[in-house]
């Protein structure tokens, strides 16, 4: 019998074990770090998509379910359980079915296989996010099975390259891009692909950059004939850094959103200088990251950004100097010590959710009905691929029900209770959102 409900449903314990064995099988040939491992999501896609065969319209069911790939083997799973009014739609979207690399010997377990400890799921994927991908399966099969009347069509995309955008094309941005996902602006889009059970609210942008120096290779004994290049790359780099806080301090927006950290700019990498301790190197490079708050704009901070290095090769020789042989130009040679920036790949802008929408309500509701808290986050870290969906018009929210600590670690896994309170989070959020 249907019911205009589904706030009662449970997780089916034995069925969701089943599919996320099946899926965690697959983690090898999931892999996603080009070139080396291109995944093959077709492998733990036909899982899903079996689970799914019996209550497909097609079958006599209700579920509506579509395989769409524009890579061979690399394909994207939509699934709709079709609602009462055309224009109404609420979409879990972001589960994917690629994995990162999992190196077996830094692991107690198999990571290619699904190990069950206690309450603990081990395995690559448990968490990102192949625990998720079976969670809405679960979920979709609970629909098509006790058949509810929704005023409101419920979605899942299951989608292709989410770990690693080399190989453009495969999965959420072309979907977006060909117009096959436009029927989920008629609601609140959730992106399931984050953890520890509370709402994310705000992400942030990542560029990552190098900073080269360019001086005169020279014997140490003879620094005044040099440009010591280490000298003027970390010199330089205090400059930039400075006046990148000034420009991007804390912005009133962070305290709403609750972030626990700023924009920042720092260095995390040298590059490796081949030399001597008695040679002074003529080339530098330190390569870093900056990381951006969604309420600036990535485009107008690297622009900032390339304009203090400009500013800092029309006056070199303005930059503090080590000593009184210590240089950065030799006028009698006609040098100049130069620094450069290059960016490096594409960047990444962060998000703030509409924290005023009903999507939002709801699932903040729901959340603390289930929980018994809410404590929505908002973090520096980055969720590719959702910016460019809220500026396609998808009213976007961001929620999951992995273990944070785990994400892209050794010894990977979720726990089978917060799957378990993860339906009642979504089930609960269906329900505000009909009523």
């Amino acid at each position: 019998m249907s019911s205009s409900t589904v706030g009662h449903y449970e997780l089916n314990e034995p069925r969701f074990l089943t599919l996320l064995t099946k899926l965690i099988g697959e983690a090898k040939t999931l892999q996603n770090q080009p070139p080396e491992l291109i995944p093959v999501e077709d492998n733990a896609g036909r899982h899903v998509l079996a689970a799914l065969e019996p209550y497909k319209v097609e079958n006599g069911g209700v579920l509506k379910v579509e395989h769409v790939a524009y890579h061979e083997g690399r394909g994207n799973i939509l699934i709709q359980y079709p609602g009462a009014v055309a224009d109404k739609c609420i979409s879990f979207v972001g589960s994917h079915l690629d994995v990162v690399p999992a190196i077996a010997d830094n692991w107690k377990v198999d990571p290619f296989k699904l190990t069950i400890d206690g309450d603990r799921l081990y395995g690559r994927g448990t968490t990102d996010c192949l625990g998720h991908v079976a969670l809405l399966t679960d979920l979709f099969i609970e629909l098509a099975t006790h058949k509810p009347t929704l005023k409101h069509s419920i979605n899942a995309v299951f989608i292709a390259s989410e770990e690693n955008d080399e190989i453009p094309g495969v999965g959420v941005d072309e979907l977006n891009k060909r117009g096959k996902i436009d029927h989920l602006k008629h609601g609140p889009l959730y992106w399931v692909d984050s953890a520890d059970m509370q709402p994310t609210i705000g992400t942030g942008g990542a560029q990552n950059w190098n900073l080269k120096a360019s001086g005169k290779i020279f014997h140490s004994a003879l620094p005044h004939k040099s440009i010591n290049s280490i000298e003027l790359v970390t010199e330089a780099l205090a400059v930039i850094q400075k006046r990148f806080y000034e420009d991007f301090k804390p912005h009133p927006e962070e305290h709403k959103y609750g972030y626990e950290v700023s924009s920042s700019m720092k260095p995390t990498l040298w590059k490796r200088i081949d030399g001597s301790y008695n040679q002074i190197p003529g080339e530098a490079v330190i390569c870093g990251d900056i990381r951006l708050t969604p309420f600036y704009n990535m485009d107008e901070m690297r622009k900032k950004v390339e304009s203090y290095v400009a500013d800092i090769n029309a006056d070199i020789n303005s930059l503090p100097s080590h000593g009184p042989f210590h240089k950065y130009s030799l006028p009698e040679e006609g040098l100049t010590g130069k620094v450069e920036l290059e960016w490096i790949g594409e960047s990444s802008p962060g998000v703030a959710c509409n924290i005023d929408s009903t999507g939002y309500k709801a699932l903040a509701q729901a959340t603390n009905e289930v929980t018994g808290e809410l404590k929505p986050v908002s973090t520096c870290g980055t969720l590719p691929l959702v910016k460019d969906l809220q500026d396609s018009g998808f009213d976007l929210q961001i929620t999951g029900f992995g273990k944070e600590e785990t994400y892209h670690g050794d010894n990977e896994y979720a726990s089978l209770s917060d799957f378990k309170k993860a339906v009642k989070i979504l089930t609960r959020t269906i329900d505000l959102l009909e009523n």
